[in-house]
């Protein structure tokens, strides 16, 4: 309890979630007005706030950043409240997440005020804990309510209107204005409807691919073919939206992903995905889900009702496509899906090929495990990018060397001096190439080559009209990344701001922690490695023309311990966005 002449100090609680559109400041204060409501007439006051934005209220607290630190807070004598206030018990509280977090509360005395009670929740009273059961079930409901209207008002829009309802185009078309939105408030914004226009330039590549396939060839044929002809790839064709790709030659994947889009046809089709949620944890369901997007089957696909943009090819051919590809997995037997293995590789996800810069993926081989790189057997063969057709690395190969490298560096006796030179290696991340940067350059080149080809496409006799808008589109797609090059160019010249130095009690920690990990990496079995591994923040880089394998180490102990700022391996819980 707070002195006597002392006003009661508050923590204020609440979120918003910009999956319902709400600006956040907006729903912030209002939560807060109702809290200040409740509180002030008893002389309270808020004094420190944990409010969370941009995360869906189907997520437990303890995977909210800030929720998770009110947690963590009540644990903490010092802390800075006598009690916490909430705005809105729905927004705070989903299905049995008030069941599963009051009791922390109770345990620690912090009182738990909520409009919708007139004061605190009084643990002892059954009417308390029925009305706030009864609001995190309304919660809940209405989450699930408007998942079915916005899906069912979804459907309708692709199968009766053959709206198209966003996302990327896919490969071979382009955005079109189709006029304002129907809806007169969203219209009054400056909001339009849009529709899909072929691509002048890559339309003939889908043509060729429909064509090409139905004629008996493979799909790893035509991908060689195509890059044999120069055809840039998709990733290649609008560098804009694929910074994140290579571009150097087509895959099997790009193609079989052109053979079973029926948009080709000139149907708009929706619900191909659906979003599925799963356990994070099925020992302890209090964690709730994570999202995981799912292919659904054909027939769960909505279909408009007649084609509403311009077909590439005709629906005969793009059903004698999947007739072919039904035809061949037959013939090749069952096709394999893969799922998650009990084989246990100690660097999944850690080890890179040096040449194409892709994951190599785990592989059992004569019951050992190795790792390959997949690139050869994936993508056509390309001049620009020379890769060798077997990259493959024995596990047992790497881990003694690997293992003997980390316990000298974190031995206790090199310990500060390994941390001193990851702190140099912070300061001096800012002077590396920056890939946004780079990406940019990337999109300007691409803009003024698509520039290019459109006042080609004018002369072959397109509509000036729509070649008109093609180029429009690309010269503010140019300026865009101008405009990003110019801020990215004016920050970096800034003298950036030095990481703040570590404290002895958490360079202590960091000794603590890592000495730890060495000590149970020396004890633990190859198949054990993995977590360990991982906490070590290993990155490794395997060059197979020297046979040598680079290693960069940044410790999760390192990031958490708050040294820099902004953890600058970003967020470390992706799945709760």
């Amino acid at each position: 309890m707070p002195p006597m002449n002392r006003p009661t100090r508050f923590a204020f609680a609440g979120r918003c979630s910009t999956e319902d559109l709400q600006d956040p400041e907006t729903s912030r204060n209002w939560q807060l007005t109702r809290a200040r409501t409740l509180i002030e007439p008893t002389g309270g006051e808020i004094v420190t706030e944990y409010f969370d934005s941009g995360h869906s209220r189907a997520l437990p607290w303890q995977r909210r950043p800030r929720a998770a630190e009110l947690l963590r807070d009540l644990r903490d004598p010092q802390r800075p409240f006598d009690a916490v206030v909430i705005g809105e018990p729905q927004r705070t509280f989903y299905g049995n997440q008030f069941g599963n977090t009051f009791p922390l509360f109770v345990h620690f005395g912090i009182p738990l005020w909520v409009p919708e009670v007139g004061g605190p929740i009084d643990p002892e009273n059954e009417a308390h804990d029925l009305v706030m059961s009864v609001f995190g079930g309304m919660s809940k409901g209405e989450r699930n309510r408007i998942k079915v209207r916005v899906h069912t008002a979804m459907s309708a829009q692709a199968q009766i209107e053959g709206r198209y309802l966003g996302g990327r185009p896919p490969y071979s078309y382009l955005l079109a204005d189709a006029g304002p939105h129907p809806n007169s408030a969203k219209a009054a914004d400056g909001k339009r409807l849009h529709k899909l226009d072929p691509d002048p330039v890559a339309a003939p590549v889908v043509r060729r691919i429909f064509r090409e396939y139905l004629r008996g060839n493979g799909m790893y044929a035509i991908a060689e073919s195509l890059t044999r002809d120069g055809v840039l790839c998709p990733s290649a064709h609008d560098r804009a939206r694929n910074p994140h790709r290579d571009g150097h030659a087509w895959s099997k994947g790009a193609v079989r992903t052109i053979l079973m889009n029926p948009r080709y046809t000139g149907h708009q089709v929706w619900n191909k995905q659906h979003k599925k949620e799963i356990l994070l944890d099925i020992d302890d369901v209090t964690l709730g889900h994570r999202t995981q997007l799912t292919w659904n089957s054909h027939d769960k696909w909505i279909w408009s009702a007649e084609p509403v943009h311009e077909p590439l090819v005709p629906m005969a051919d793009f059903q004698a496509a999947q007739a072919q590809q039904e035809r061949r997995r037959n013939i090749a037997g069952v096709e394999r899906k893969v799922g998650p293995t009990k084989r246990s590789y100690a660097l999944r996800g850690l080890l890179r090929c040096g040449q194409c810069d892709r994951k190599m993926q785990g592989n059992y081989n004569r019951g050992l495990p190795h790792y390959r790189c997949r690139y050869p057997a994936e993508y056509a063969h390309s001049a620009s990018l020379p890769h060798p057709l077997a990259v493959y690395v024995r596990e047992s190969a790497l881990l003694p060397s690997l293992d003997a490298w980390l316990v000298r560096v974190f031995a206790p006796g090199r310990l500060k001096q390994t941390l001193k030179a990851l702190h140099q290696a912070q300061t001096t991340a800012s002077s590396a190439p920056d890939p946004a940067l780079e990406a940019a350059h990337r999109t300007v080149a691409d803009c003024e080559r698509r520039i290019d080809r459109y006042r080609v496409a004018i002369d072959a006799g397109t509509d000036p009209a729509l070649v008109t808008e093609w180029i429009n589109q690309a010269t503010a797609d140019r300026n865009a990344a101008q405009r990003q090059i110019a801020a990215v160019t004016a920050t970096t010249a800034t003298p950036a701001k030095s990481p703040r130095p570590l404290t002895e009690e958490q360079i202590a920690q960091i000794i603590k922690d890592l000495g730890d990990l060495t000590d149970r990496l020396q004890q633990a079995a190859p198949e054990r490695k993995a977590p360990l591994y991982k906490a070590f923040g290993l990155s490794l880089t395997y060059d197979h023309s020297k046979r040598a394998v680079t290693v960069e180490s940044r410790p999760e102990s390192l990031c958490t311990a708050c040294a820099y700022g902004a953890c600058p391996r970003g967020d470390s819980n992706p799945h709760a966005r």
